[in-house]
């Protein structure tokens, strides 16, 4: 899975007032992703606030990301949830011929035991034909895959070829790397462990800011993955304050106002998230505009 080495964007869903996606708008942030420089693009994430849009708006936002991308990035489809069996149909009956990979989350809200989720895992990989990207983000699911899980998936069942880490951990991270099989891909889930995760063995990341600031992003990654790491940390260390900032209200709040700021799309979020405030819309502007003025 060369595709998926560097910088994946995980795309937003923009919405018009209505609250209606805006096509137009998605349109214009494939493009700045992909005249950008990132590697591929994610569709249907959390960050595209897939779990408040209906299955004809789902299909909407594939068909338009489809055709924007028009085959020029690979393409990665998030398939994920806490009902197995739902899943699996899902997995058997979806159209996955423009996408290389499925992303998939570790089960949320039910609390399954490790064992649990490794059966849940192992039976996705199984009906799906592409390659599945686990997700772990103990933050959003309430319970933390470990690396003894994530390390059995890997070396046990063939279909599953990465896993987009998003504990947070470097310790967890690097017992990950440390003890993968080979081609097996630990991809960062964070912005802000990015860099750390591909000095110390990652294939990159699936980022948000990175669809926002997408020249940056996949610049400060490559650097890293060539070994320069002191030129790859000047810009992550420029980049810093506003990869905490889009997260400091939610996501994707943070990340629609720097799109608001760049005049790619409107800061509009569907309930239960809320816009983000205006004190953090002008923290965003003011980094956003440091960043211009120190041309990184």
């Amino acid at each position: 899975m060369e595709q998926l080495l560097g910088t994946g964007v995980a795309l937003v869903t923009p919405f018009n007032e209505d609250l209606s996606v805006d096509v137009a708008a998605l349109e214009r942030i494939v493009e700045h992703s992909v005249q950008g420089g990132v590697e591929y693009l994610v569709v249907l994430g959390t960050t595209a606030e897939s779990a408040t849009l209906s299955k004809s708006e789902k299909q909407l936002v594939v068909d338009v990301v489809v055709r924007a991308n028009a085959g020029r990035l690979p393409l990665v489809l998030g398939i994920g949830g806490n009902n197995t069996m739902a899943l699996v149909e899902e997995l058997k009956t979806t159209d996955l011929s423009d996408f290389d990979a499925v992303l998939s989350v570790s089960p949320y809200y039910n609390k399954p035991t490790q064992e649990g989720i490794f059966r849940h895992f192992k039976a996705l990989a199984e009906a799906s034909p592409k390659p599945i990207i686990l997700y772990n983000v103990p933050s959003r699911t309430g319970s933390n895959m470990l690396p003894e899980t994530t390390l059995r998936l890997a070396h046990e069942v063939p279909n599953i070829v990465a896993i987009k880490e998003a504990c947070g951990d470097m310790a967890q991270i690097n017992k990950i790397i440390q003890n993968k099989p080979e081609g097996f891909m630990v991809i960062s889930g964070d912005d802000i462990t990015a860099l750390p995760t591909v000095l110390a063995g990652g294939a990159g990341v699936i980022s948000v800011l990175g669809q926002g600031l997408p020249a940056q992003l996949s610049n400060m990654i490559r650097l890293g993955l060539s070994g320069d790491s002191e030129e790859a940390y000047e810009i992550h260390n420029s980049l810093s304050q506003l990869m905490n900032q889009i997260f400091e209200e939610g996501n994707p709040a943070g990340i629609k106002s720097v799109f608001e700021n760049l005049g790619l799309a409107s800061a509009t979020v569907r309930l239960p998230l809320v816009e983000a405030s205006a004190t953090l819309k002008n923290k965003i502007g003011l980094s956003l505009k440091a960043l211009d003025k120190a041309h990184v």
